[in-house]
């Protein structure tokens, strides 16, 4: 799964729409693949939580192709005659990045409570509590990195890669879906009946 994950990244970088941007959207999840290689040899993982992580790659892989503002899912949802998503919710921006966030928060809480229950042998409920509150820093420290690195690139590009497509109030929004994302999957975690990390 982590194999696919990464020809996916690497696939991601033929023929861009955004040859200057997408690498340094897509690059970072070689480097990802790679440390969890490393990582599940020395703590394996059940391959539920290797899933969640290799889908959330798959989602981050194809906005950072369309550097997340310009996602073509309207057009894709249009091609099999599926209605408009930004239509029926009355969203007026494109909303890749917002599920990508949100899956952050759901497809990770999982993995981490699970490798923080069977590695480091806290309770299931402590586990979750975590992955939950990993979630909400992860999400609030990758914000002051996209801060950081727009500053630092020249205005169009800074305002391409960071995605905010004229909404002030993006990071805590983008924030705010993690979050959410962490609560769904811990909710679901708690309502199981059974719960074996």
């Amino acid at each position: 799964m982590l194999g696919l994950a990464a020809t996916g990244a690497l696939f991601s970088l033929i023929d861009t729409p955004y040859p200057a941007l997408a690498p340094l959207q897509n690059l970072p999840t070689l480097a990802i693949v790679a440390g969890l290689w490393l990582a599940l040899r020395r703590w394996p993982m059940p391959t539920s939580a290797v899933a969640c992580i290799a889908l959330f790659l798959a989602l981050h892989t194809i906005g950072g192709r369309y550097i997340y503002s310009y996602v073509p899912y309207e057009r894709w949802l249009a091609a099999i005659g599926l209605p408009s998503f930004d239509h029926a919710l009355g969203l007026g921006r494109n909303s890749w990045d917002r599920l990508v966030h949100y899956s952050f928060g759901a497809l990770w809480a999982w993995p981490i409570a699970c490798w923080l229950s069977r590695h480091r042998g806290l309770s299931p409920a402590l586990a979750t509590y975590i992955a939950v509150e990993f979630v909400l820093a992860g999400s609030a420290l990758y914000e002051i990195f996209e801060w950081q690195l727009t500053i630092l690139m020249a205005g169009p590009d800074a305002d391409a890669y960071n995605g905010q497509q004229g909404d002030l109030w993006d990071a805590q929004k983008d924030m705010a879906m993690a979050g959410l994302g962490a609560l769904t999957t811990a909710a679901w975690l708690r309502l199981r009946v059974t719960s074996s990390y």
